[in-house]
C-alpha cells in the first residue's frame, strides 16, 4: 500500500514529542514534565455552559465562521486585551490553533515557496509547510539572544522564493518573548521584503513581568498578517479544541473556503463554552486567567532556582510555561539526556531536537504541573546529575 501514500506524508517525521511520550506511557511511576497542557481544570462556569447547551439540545452545525455571539466576543477580546481591531465578520473560529495554522499555509503557499521559521519552534510548523508543498527554512534563534528572532539572520535566510514568516512568541519550547522594539525590527524586515506574517500567539496571556505585544498591531503589519489565537492555554481548554484566526480580506476568504470544505465548523458545544469563558472574563477582569498566570509564575521561579541548584544553565523564560535549559555541561546532548533521565530516574522531559536542530543541546521542561510534582522531579534530576 506504500505507493498509495502521498510522498510528502511518507517523508515527514512523526512528532518528536509524541514519539517520546509513547515511551513515557510505558514507564511506570514516571513524572512527566513534558506535556504542554495546563493542569488546571476548565473553570466550572465554562463547563456548566457547555452542559446547559447540550441539555437545550444545541447539537447542530453552526455557521462556518462560528456562532455570531462568539465572533463578537473574540473581536472585543482582541481589542481590549491586545489593541487589535478586527471586524467579527473577518474572524474565523477554528478547531484549535493548529487548524488555523494549516489553513493559513494551505491558503497562501504554493509549490516551492519558502517559509521562514524561527528555530527552535513548535513541532507542527515545518511539517505543515511541507504538506502545503512549501519549503520550511529554519532561522537560528540563539540562547544568548533570549531565543529572540533577530533581523540579521532573518535577512540572511530570505531568498527570491521566500513568501512567509511564521512568528511564534511567546515561544514554545523556549519561553522566550519579544519586546516592542524587537518586534519592530522584524516588522521592518517583513515590509521591506514583502513577507506574509503568520503569527501564532496562543500563549499571549501568559507573560511574566511584561505585557504581550502583537506584531499585528504595528503600522503596516495588520494588512500582511494572519493572527492566530485560541482558548487552550490561557483558559485551560486544551481538549475543547477551539482557536481563531484573523486575516486580510483575500487571505481570510481563501482560508474560509478551505475550512468550509475540510472542517465545516468548530464543535458547537465548545463554542458555547468559549462564549461563557469570554463573558466571565469580561465580568471579572479576566481574574481567573490572571490567577492561573500567577501560579505559573511561581512555578517558573521554582524551576529556574532548581535548575541553577543542580548545575544546568537556563536563560529566564518570560512567557508560556516552559523552560529550555542547556544540558551541554552534562556531556550529553538533549536526546541522550532525556532518554537517560527517563530510564534512570523516571522523569520525562522533551529532547530539544524535537523543536529543530538548533535546540539539540537543550531539553524542554513544562511547568504546567503542580509544585509537588516539580519538587519530586527535580530531586530526581539532581540525583541524575550527581551520578553523571
Amino acid at each position: 500500500m506504500r505507493e498509495f501514500v502521498n510522498k510528502k506524508a511518507r517523508q515527514i517525521p512523526p512528532s518528536g514529542i509524541r514519539k517520546f511520550f509513547d515511551i513515557v506511557a510505558g514507564t511506570s511511576g514516571a513524572i512527566s514534565l513534558g506535556v504542554g497542557e495546563p493542569d488546571f481544570i476548565t473553570p466550572w462556569k465554562v463547563r456548566q455552559a457547555a452542559i446547559a447547551s447540550l441539555q437545550r439540545g444545541l447539537t447542530q452545525y453552526t455557521g462556518n465562521r462560528g456562532l455570531p455571539t462568539l465572533l463578537q466576543l473574540v473581536s472585543k477580546y482582541l481589542a481590549e486585551r491586545f489593541a487589535l481591531e478586527y471586524d467579527p465578520n473577518r474572524i474565523l473560529i477554528t478547531v484549535g490553533g493548529s487548524e488555523a495554522i494549516d489553513l493559513a499555509l494551505r491558503a497562501c503557499i504554493e509549490s516551492g515557496d519558502e517559509v521562514l521559521i524561527p528555530d527552535p519552534a513548535y513541532v507542527s510548523y515545518a511539517p505543515l509547510v511541507t504538506l502545503s508543498d512549501g519549503v520550511p527554512v529554519a532561522v537560528e534563534c540563539r540562547e544568548e539572544d533570549r531565543f529572540v528572532l533577530k533581523p540579521d539572520p532573518l535577512k540572511r535566510a530570505i531568498t527570491k522564493k521566500t513568501k512567509a514568516l511564521i512568528l511564534t512568541y511567546p515561544n514554545n519550547p523556549t519561553g522566550g518573548i519579544m519586546t516592542k522594539d524587537e518586534l519592530q525590527a522584524v516588522a521592518d524586515v517583513a515590509i521591506e521584503y514583502d513577507l506574509l506574517v503568520i503569527t501564532d500567539e496562543i500563549y499571549a496571556e501568559l507573560t511574566y513581568g511584561r505585557k504581550h505585544a502583537s506584531i499585528a498591531s504595528f503600522p503596516g503589519l495588520k494588512e500582511r498578517t494572519v493572527y492566530i489565537g485560541g482558548f487552550s492555554k490561557a483558559f485551560a481548554m486544551t481538549g475543547w479544541r477551539l482557536g481563531f484566526a484573523c486575516a486580510p480580506k483575500e487571505v481570510d476568504e481563501a482560508m474560509f473556503k478551505i475550512h468550509q470544505y475540510g472542517m465545516l465548523c468548530a464543535p458547537i458545544t465548545s463554542q458555547y463554552a468559549a462564549i461563557e469563558a469570554l463573558k466571565d472574563g469580561f465580568s471579572d477582569g479576566f481574574a481567573t486567567v490572571e490567577q492561573m498566570r500567577d501560579e505559573y509564575d511561581e512555578r517558573r521561579k521554582f524551576v529556574l532556582r532548581s535548575l541553577r541548584e543542580i548545575g544546568l544553565t537556563c536563560f529566564e523564560p518570560q512567557g508560556a510555561f516552559y523552560a529550555f535549559p542547556s544540558v551541554f555541561s552534562s556531556g550529553l546532548n538533549g536526546e541522550e539526556f532525556a532518554n537517560a533521565l527517563l530510564q534512570r530516574q523516571k522523569v520525562a522531559v522533551v529532547p530539544g531536537n524535537a523543536f529543530g536542530r538548533f535546540g539539540a543541546n537543550n531539553v524542554r521542561i513544562s511547568y504546567a504541573t503542580g509544585i509537588s510534582s516539580l519538587s519530586e522531579a527535580f530531586d530526581r534530576i539532581g540525583k541524575f546529575m550527581t551520578a553523571l
